[in-house]
């Protein structure tokens, strides 16, 4: 028996040996030449190609649900999967699909939500102004708050605004409580956006305030 093995326990009658965990702790796998060798775990052809690169964006699904269909046979069962991705910045997108088993409707889902990604104005970490919107029977309301207020919100609004760079929002859902429909009324909320330079009566204001300035400096000169 090697020395780095005599504090091993024999644990049956057979003569099996049990390392502590300082002895083994010191063991190592060596090649041939030596040197010493990874896990073996980490040598799997899954994790060579893993690809450990950081993601842009992040997905969440919302929900999942049971649907189904009758057909001639009898009923069909499949699922219906609710996905938002975004980028915890100015970009979101959101994607529905169904799938035979939960697994490829959340894919169809993510790919539907990627191909769909908007691209929103925001006012530093919420929205440019109030807005409401209306997706066939989901009626969103959405408010600007001032810094420290958080996100008052629930539900699927909470979920689609966590994956955006909005810290501060006050939200409130009406009428219909449809998780699907109270997706599109936000993302449809978030494209109305327009930053304050675009408001009616602000238009050309920030120009002129410009040129002003401008004059102010060559009289100055």
């Amino acid at each position: 028996m090697a020395d780095s093995d005599k504090n091993a326990k024999v644990i049956n009658k057979s003569g099996t040996l049990k390392m502590d965990d300082n002895v083994a702790a010191t063991k190592g796998r060596k090649d041939i030449s030596g040197r010493p060798m990874g896990n073996r775990r980490g040598n799997r052809r899954g994790n060579r190609n893993a690809d450990n690169t950081p993601k842009e964006f992040d997905t969440i699904t919302i929900s999942i649900d049971r649907v189904s269909r009758t057909v001639k046979g009898g009923r069909r069962m499949r699922f219906k999967a609710l996905v938002a991705m975004g980028n915890h910045k100015n970009k979101i997108g959101i994607g529905v699909a169904k799938g035979s088993d939960v697994t490829s409707a959340v894919q169809k889902a993510t790919t539907k939500a990627k191909k769909s990604m908007i691209e929103f104005h925001m006012d530093g970490e919420t929205i440019c102004h109030e807005v409401e919107t209306r997706a066939t029977g989901a009626d969103v309301l959405m408010k600007p708050a001032a810094p420290g207020t958080g996100i008052i919100a629930g539900g699927v609004v909470r979920s689609i605004i966590g994956l955006t760079g909005i810290k501060n929002l006050i939200s409130k859902s009406l009428g219909s409580t449809n998780k699907v429909n109270i997706a599109y009324a936000v993302i449809d909320g978030l494209k109305q956006q327009l930053p304050r330079d675009e408001w009616v009566g602000n238009q050309g204001k920030k120009t002129t305030e410009k040129k002003s300035a401008k004059s102010a400096q060559k009289e100055d000169k």
